[in-house]
């Protein structure tokens, strides 16, 4: 028998992680533009009383797809069902979200690149023409049911946008895509947040949690949580900058938002391998870590932050790298990173 879907009625948590994410599109900081644009889209469909086009997320972790696919349902006035891409195996896992849905209403499909093709193909019918076509039977026997659904919306977020098949994507009404938040946006977050969880706190505070969140919200509400639980064990309860410090010092936090993991990456590829190139596989090695987590979780900040390239011939510290780390570049580094001929 299929499970029930899980739905999400639009009412405000008391739970503290969702009391820390905006209810409404309006309460929201950053990502104007995206903002506007979905702003538009949303009261354009309630004016016609019809569901809104189908969307799609994506971007890096922790940016806010998720709250945009719960905020609109609230500014829609509807519910929202929840489901994962990795939890949906086989097209019959879709069919409790799709045969229960409420005309208007959004289903929410996180990490949608993870769907096997199946699910994809299965949800193409009930993308474009609200059906869905039910094979019952083996063999000759099989006979093919179409069932009409109500008129919905569906949200999917991605950080793999490459890893979706075109014929998917091709049906999303609306595409968004969600960069990093700017150090005045994280600070007015952590300032918001911070009056949410009831902590008296200086304004440099907040500024300096922002500085040390890599730009990314999610990563500014965990430093905001931990610097809470610091200053009211370290402390009189109050968050100073001094406290602020203090306490991201004590996680490793450094000031570009480097955790301990990045640096130690880096200092290996100063000391062991003379600042590189060197392939990702002898550094992971050194590490003692699997190349996926490299790439995957290590990688992308360093290289965002300018501190390591991707040559030819393997990765390759920065000048900027070296200065972080305060560490005295190699003789002669060969800046393009390729083999010389002698």
């Amino acid at each position: 028998m299929p499970r029930e879907p899980i739905i999400q009625p639009t009412v405000i948590s008391n739970d503290e992680d969702r009391d820390l994410r905006p209810q409404r599109m309006r309460d929201m900081v950053g990502q104007r533009d995206v903002h506007e644009r979905l702003g538009i889209a949303v009261d354009a469909a309630s004016k016609r009383g019809e569901p809104l086009g189908h969307l799609l997320l994506d971007g890096p972790p922790g940016l806010g797809k998720t709250t945009f696919a719960t905020c609109i349902p609230h500014d829609l006035g509807v519910n929202v069902q929840i489901a994962s891409g990795a939890a949906l195996a086989a097209p019959k896992d879709l069919l409790p979200y799709l045969t229960n849905i409420e005309e208007r209403s959004v289903l929410f499909i996180d990490e949608i690149h993870r769907m096997p093709k199946a699910v994809e193909e299965f949800l193409y019918p009930a993308m474009e023409d609200f059906r869905i076509d039910i094979v019952l039977g083996e063999g000759v026997n099989a006979r093919t049911i179409n069932l009409q659904i109500k008129p919905f919306t569906l949200i999917g977020a991605t950080t793999r946008t490459g890893m979706l098949s075109a014929p998917l994507r091709d049906r999303f009404q609306m595409r968004e895509h969600l960069d990093f938040y700017s150090i005045e946006e994280l600070s007015e977050i952590v300032t918001r947040n911070m009056r949410k969880l009831k902590v008296d706190s200086d304004d440099e505070a907040a500024v300096e949690i922002a500085i040390r969140s890599r730009g990314t919200p999610r990563l500014a509400n965990n430093r905001l949580r931990w610097v809470r639980d610091y200053a009211l064990s370290r402390s009189d309860g109050r968050v100073s900058l001094a406290v602020a410090r203090d306490a991201l010092e004590m996680l490793g936090i450094d000031r570009l938002g480097l955790d301990p993991q990045d640096r130690k990456y880096l200092e290996t590829i100063a000391r062991v391998f003379g600042g590189g190139p060197v392939g990702v596989e002898a550094v992971a090695h050194t590490l003692n870590l699997e190349p996926d987590t490299l790439v995957d979780e290590v990688e992308p900040f360093l290289l965002r932050k300018e501190l390591v390239v991707r040559t030819p011939r393997g990765r390759r510290l920065t000048p900027a790298a070296f200065d972080h780390l305060r560490i005295t570049p190699p003789a002669d580094p060969d800046p393009s990173g390729q083999q010389k001929l002698f």
